[in-house]
């Protein structure tokens, strides 16, 4: 993961679970924070550990702007979008 990029991602408590859309500049930090209990309080209230999804941009506006397209969209297109990039749902980010 380069230097100087932004993250969008999705975390999940299980495949088919529940979605949080993300951003980040640090995606290892941010995972890490998550599953500490740090940050999100929804995140938190629902254990969403599981990191399915990471889109790389190219700096924090258009990292922002996909986020927003994200969560404007339906779950219907979350779940297409992780099954497209992580068919199985599988953890992308190993603790």
């Amino acid at each position: 993961m380069a230097k100087g990029s932004y993250y969008v991602y999705i975390m999940t408590n299980k495949p088919n679970g529940t979605l949080y859309v993300g951003v980040t500049n640090d995606i290892e930090r941010r995972v890490w924070e998550h599953r500490n209990g740090l940050g999100s309080k929804f995140v938190k209230r629902y254990g969403l550990h599981r990191l399915v999804c990471v889109e790389e941009t190219n700096g924090a506006v258009a990292a922002i702007e996909r986020e927003k397209q994200l969560k404007a969209g339906s779950r219907a297109k979350k779940v297409a979008l992780i099954e497209s990039l992580n068919p199985g749902w599988a953890e992308l980010l190993p603790r």
